[in-house]
């Protein structure tokens, strides 16, 4: 078998659902992973939880709304661990309602937590975590299926995650001749804290009760219930493997089929 080459990843929103089950993922695989997270407090507990599982894990607060936040984090990523080979993008919000009744700031941090901060993570990425110039390197956006079709009550949530895509796109096809590819993974419902928080949120919008949005949602999916955060998780390790170098400007589906493009 093969040797699993030990690489340096990022992985941001890591201290819960999606983003800490990519985490541990991949630092299970060998790999040195640096994680971010807007609240310190839990950064560092998941952190003490990681080392403590004998697994090569650091990381710091991030808010990535802010580019000097983003700039902090790269730096201090890379004198942790060196260059980085990998970028998970995993941090977002849900977020939405009646559309006409949506005010600025709402669609702002939603824009700015889903999608301005895939473009500007990945940009400094590629110039101050050094992966400009490798031979190999990859980029794991985390969507939506909601970026390839329209949510209802969900707006701007739906335009961030189709940014996110099309963004995928557009720089995967530019970076492959490099090496370096971008692919986004598009969950559908996935129990998470974040599922829980957008069911609360449709069962005050509609009046009905969170079991009767539940299953409403389960209804929904072909295979009859949520994804799980490791199943997501598992796509990204394929991504991210040699054996996935062929694989990219690709938005592919976790999803139950509820999904099917």
């Amino acid at each position: 078998m093969t040797q699993q080459v030990q690489r340096v990843a990022l992985v941001t929103g890591a201290t819960s659902g999606i983003g800490l089950a990519v985490a541990r993922l991949l630092a299970r695989r060998g790999h040195q992973v640096f994680i971010g997270s807007r609240t310190e407090d839990k950064v560092v507990d998941t952190v003490k939880l990681f080392q403590e599982e004998g697994l090569d894990v650091d990381g710091t607060a991030l808010d990535v709304r802010s580019v000097e936040s983003i700039r902090a984090y790269v730096r201090t990523a890379v004198d942790r661990f060196g260059t980085v080979d990998i970028l998970v993008n995993n941090a977002g919000i849900s977020g939405g309602g009646v559309t006409a009744d949506i005010a600025d700031e709402l669609w702002d941090d939603i824009i700015d937590t889903n999608l301005n901060s895939v473009f500007r993570l990945t940009r400094q990425v590629l110039t101050a975590g050094g992966m400009r110039g490798k031979s190999w390197g990859r980029v794991i956006n985390i969507a939506s299926t909601a970026g390839k079709q329209g949510v209802i009550l969900g707006a701007p949530y739906s335009a961030s995650k189709h940014g996110v895509v099309g963004f995928t796109k557009a720089l995967g096809n530019e970076l492959a001749p490099t090496g370096i590819t971008v692919n986004a993974v598009c969950p559908g419902y996935v129990e998470t804290p974040m599922a829980e928080r957008v069911r609360q949120n449709y069962a005050r919008l509609s009046g009905s009760s969170e079991n009767a949005i539940l299953e409403k949602f389960e209804a929904k999916i072909p295979l009859g219930r949520y994804s799980t955060p490791d199943e997501v998780a598992g796509l990204v390790g394929y991504l991210v493997s040699d054996t996935a170098a062929s694989i990219t400007s690709q938005a592919l589906n976790v999803c139950g089929g509820l999904g099917n493009f």
